[in-house]
């Protein structure tokens, strides 16, 4: 009995198909990376942001790595300027400074601390300013981002909306302005305790941990995801509000989303 030797047909034509195919996928491939360089680009530089080799870089040059958006000064409002004292009334930092019974020497401690540039002001002129890793970051001129500082000023332009009665009482609920917020962690909390970071939501800030909240954060901004829908996003807490104070930078975008 004798059997039928296969054709060799059918093998040939998947390779072939298999040869063509592979230079289209290479193609969508590189398409999709082409599309998406620039989120992909954000995405890295958030994942490295925090690194004590790129971090004095990064700090000064963010409008480099993430989306940013020009406010320009409303013409004729005041614009506060910090003036240098004279020479003769200038000063020098302490070689050293006490810090819970140890002391810890200036210099050592602005190496740790990767600063790029310190200002001591006395009767609102600089009388001391030096610019530390002046190669990575700059010196004078340069714009350093200012982090939460920016969440003082945002909670004084809160101050500013409470007086001109934009907002009724510190103790409404944020969702009362907010709606988005209903079925998140901050249903129900006042904002008199979001502005006390004592919201009582369950949000890890810890910089260094890739799967934290605050780097989940940074990975929404990167993409430029939605940070209303992120903040609503959030459901766990820890306690109830306005028992402690626990610093979430989340807090300060829902106070954002409550003024806007």
């Amino acid at each position: 009995m004798s059997h039928a030797t296969p054709s060799p047909a059918p093998r040939r034509t998947f390779r072939r198909v298999i040869r063509l195919a592979i230079p289209v996928v290479i193609l969508v491939l590189a398409g999709i990376l082409l599309w998406n360089y620039s989120r992909i680009q954000r995405l890295l530089a958030v994942n490295s942001l925090f690194e004590h080799e790129h971090i004095a870089y990064n700090f000064t040059h963010m409008d480099e790595l993430f989306h940013y958006q020009v406010i320009t000064p409303t013409p004729g409002k005041l614009r506060h300027t910090w003036q240098r004292a004279e020479p003769s009334a200038r000063k020098g930092l302490p070689t050293s400074f006490d810090f819970e019974g140890e002391s810890v020497a200036v210099q050592a401690f602005l190496e740790q601390t990767d600063t790029t540039a310190l200002l001591v002001l006395h009767h609102g002129e600089i009388v001391h300013e030096i610019y530390p890793r002046p190669e990575e970051a700059g010196g004078a001129e340069a714009r350093r981002i200012s982090w939460s500082v920016a969440k003082s000023f945002l909670s004084a332009v809160f101050g500013v909306a409470l007086e001109r009665g934009l907002i009724e009482s510190l103790d409404d609920p944020v969702t009362k302005y907010a709606p988005a917020l209903r079925g998140s962690a901050y249903d129900g909390v006042p904002i008199r305790h979001v502005l006390q970071m004592s919201s009582g939501v369950r949000f890890n800030e810890d910089y260094l941990d890739f799967g934290s909240d605050i780097n989940k954060m940074g990975r929404v901004l990167a993409i430029g995801g939605s940070m209303d829908a992120f903040a609503a996003s959030i459901e766990g807490r820890e306690r109830e509000s306005g028992v402690s104070r626990h610093y979430v930078s989340i807090d300060t975008h829902v106070i954002g989303m409550v003024l806007r």
